[in-house]
């Protein structure tokens, strides 16, 4: 006895015969979308049909003063575009710096801590090292050894490799490594 997989598109309810007419659509920002990315499956066709009627859009971070997080919003290429004056759009995005990385203030690890800031940057945790905190770690390495020896916790050693690796030490471990000899 065999089994069978019949696929219907989400869009349409139609149903998709062949492999190859299979379309797969992530959608990442949405009025009604949660937290994160959804995909759905459609026929090629109406994902097509979805490239045809897109809008050309920007989406910008407006970090404004006083606000602790940015803003993001979308708008059309064209009206973008009529917002810079001095030169035209496409030489002013030729011309611009890349984006710094955002520092997330509210970045939380596990059970809410903010390794992103001096009061817990260095701490020994399994998440991610933020570009954030191995920042910090490098521009406050003595004041955030103090506070972990006084919590009676490991230092972070420039010598030790793998926090060479982890806060991204290299640098440091080589200038330390020039005063010794």
């Amino acid at each position: 006895m065999g089994q069978k997989t019949v696929r219907f598109s989400d869009l349409s309810g139609e149903l998709i015969t062949r492999d190859d007419a299979l379309a797969r659509i992530v959608i990442h920002e949405h009025p009604e979308l949660g937290d994160s990315p959804v995909e759905i499956e459609a026929m090629a066709d109406e994902a097509a049909a979805v490239e045809k009627v897109a809008l050309r859009v920007a989406v910008v971070d407006l970090y404004l003063p006083g606000e602790d997080e940015p803003r993001r919003v979308a708008m059309e290429a064209a009206a973008f575009d009529e917002l810079a004056t001095d030169k035209p759009m496409s030489e002013l995005l030729l011309t611009a710096r890349p984006a710094r990385a955002a520092r997330r203030a509210k970045a939380a690890g596990p059970r809410g801590v903010n390794y992103d800031t001096l009061e817990h940057a260095g701490e020994p945790h399994k998440g991610r090292i933020t570009d954030a905190e191995r920042e910090l770690v490098r521009d406050h390495m003595d004041a955030i050894n103090e506070r972990l020896a006084g919590q009676g916790q490991r230092t972070i050693d420039p010598s030790n490799p793998e926090h060479v690796t982890r806060y991204g030490l290299a640098g440091l471990a080589v200038a330390q490594a020039a005063q010794g000899d």
